[in-house]
């Protein structure tokens, strides 16, 4: 099951995907920025507009970490590009950003495993902390929007 022969070897990996990962975080990110802008504006209420634009701030902080990492490692600025278009109806935004939170989380915490250097394990997981609170607030607002 585990594709390394001693415990060593799978820490000091170096991942040859960290690059295209990294890449994929920032695409992910700058479209979350995007759709909970959207959601922002749909939201019902005050509370739930400013609790979704707090989670934006979030997911532009973790952007612009992941962008500073990506330069370091390739000399070069990433080209973000939206990669899932947000739902325009509240309650399947909520949806969609609660599926991709939780998606996310596994997918910081694969890369923060991977990870050789210490900051770029400590960025992701935080990162991937603060995406579990974010679909733990999306799941409030999701079960809130059903009933």
């Amino acid at each position: 099951m585990y594709p390394y022969t001693n415990y060593h070897d799978a820490l000091n990996r170096p991942s040859n995907n960290l690059k295209s990962d990294v890449e994929k975080a920032i695409n992910g990110e700058y479209s979350a920025i995007h759709c909970y802008g959207k959601l922002a504006n749909l939201a019902p209420s005050g509370d739930e507009r400013k609790r979704i634009l707090e989670i934006r701030k979030d997911e532009i902080r973790h952007f612009q970490l992941f962008e500073q990492i990506y330069t370091s490692l390739t000399g070069s600025q990433p080209q973000p590009k939206i990669i899932e278009e947000c739902p325009d109806v509240y309650f399947d935004g909520v949806e969609f950003a609660l599926q991709d939170e939780q998606k996310t989380v596994d997918f910081y915490m694969e890369i923060a495993d991977d990870a050789t250097n210490q900051h770029i394990k400590e960025v992701f997981r935080r990162a991937a902390a603060d995406e579990q609170n974010h679909a733990v607030w999306f799941l409030y607002f999701f079960t809130k929007a059903r009933t």
